[in-house]
């Protein structure tokens, strides 16, 4: 299916459904994590235990697809073993590659399973080919995924100042911190999402009906108010409105999706090994369809680069999907570039 010179479409997985079905969509590989701290999507109901993880790499590697596996929390001072165990599980069953953030977590695999690939994760936040290469130089990473905060030129210069593959997110949730380096749920909750594994934790949030409307808060904290028939979305104190100088409205980041499809030509013509689709806290059947449009996208652009263009059908699919039905191309088409 993959052509030499495309990229690797890259899917979520948050359970064994939605990798089978993005597997069957098109995918080339799919991510996933375990039921616990040590994956980026530690919510409850997601992720897979042994016995699902086997039969979803027996499921995927039959097909010729990839599994990788999300170990992208940083471990705490004071128990790593469970993010060491989690090393181990993907070693023992034979998962394609890691994804790792820490850099004790990565020293580990490399000393312990040499044979076992190791991607960076975007939690890392590694945003320069210097810093790609001290992981290259240290833990021998085959792969670095790029934070959401790059222009695409900034993206060119990485790729042509390094050998190391580099996956970029091309669809999905935008992060408006430096990946692997936001306190704000944790100034919140007390629980940082980069070792409990969630940005809000589910423990934290409450839904309450008043008479203005339903107040979605975190820990007691606020985020936004909606009217009865608003769409809403998971709250995040960066996606929250707030009143800032007399003016209620999104303060730091609006709820609106990464969407690359009108650079796909761009970042194929740069030397993209992968793209990244954002998303496995997201239900089987986003998966999926996400999985098709970007699919076909990839295909129809390798296919006939110079005729590409975004087809309407991928476009009403992709705006029902994203966050408040809204699409960006995020740091990659900044005016201040």
């Amino acid at each position: 299916m993959l052509q030499a010179n495309l990229p690797e479409l890259v899917c979520p997985a948050g359970s064994l459904r939605a990798l089978k079905l993005a597997i069957d969509a098109g995918a080339d590989a799919v991510y996933m994590g375990l039921r616990n701290a040590t994956n980026a999507r530690n919510f409850a109901g997601l992720n897979f235990d042994d016995e699902q993880l086997q039969e979803g790499l027996a499921y995927a590697h039959a097909r010729g697809r990839k599994v990788l596996m999300a170990l992208n929390t940083y471990a705490r001072s004071d128990d790593a073993a469970p993010w060491y165990a989690a090393v181990d599980a993907a070693a023992r069953f034979g998962a394609d590659a890691l994804i790792c953030a820490d850099v004790a977590v990565m020293a580990y695999a490399r000393e312990k399973h040499p044979e076992l690939r190791l991607h960076l994760s975007v939690q890392a936040s590694a945003t320069s080919h210097e810093a790609i290469a001290f992981y290259k130089r240290h833990y021998n990473i085959q792969r670095a995924v790029l934070p959401r905060v790059l222009t695409l030129s900034q993206v060119g210069h990485v790729l042509r100042n390094t050998d190391v593959e580099i996956e970029v997110f091309g669809f999905g949730s935008l992060c408006v911190m430096v990946e692997g380096r936001c306190a704000l749920s944790s100034y919140a909750t007390g629980q940082s999402p980069n070792n409990a594994g969630v940005c809000s934790p589910p423990s934290a949030v409450r839904w309450l009906d008043k008479p203005e409307g339903v107040e979605a808060r975190l820990n007691g904290l606020l985020i936004d108010r909606y009217a009865k028939d608003e769409p809403r979305g998971y709250p995040t104190l960066c996606k929250g409105r707030f009143d800032v100088e007399g003016t209620r409205d999104y303060a730091i980041e609006e709820p609106t999706s990464l969407n690359t499809l009108a650079i796909l030509p761009e970042l194929i013509r740069m030397g993209i090994r992968a793209i990244k689709i954002e998303g496995r806290q997201r239900s089987p059947s986003y998966v999926e369809q996400v999985t098709q449009v970007w699919r076909q996208a990839i295909d129809a652009a390798g296919a006939a680069p110079g005729r590409f263009r975004v087809e309407p059908g991928w476009t009403a699919t992709l705006g029902h999907l994203a966050e408040g039905q809204q699409h960006t191309l995020g740091a990659y088409d900044k005016p201040w570039r």
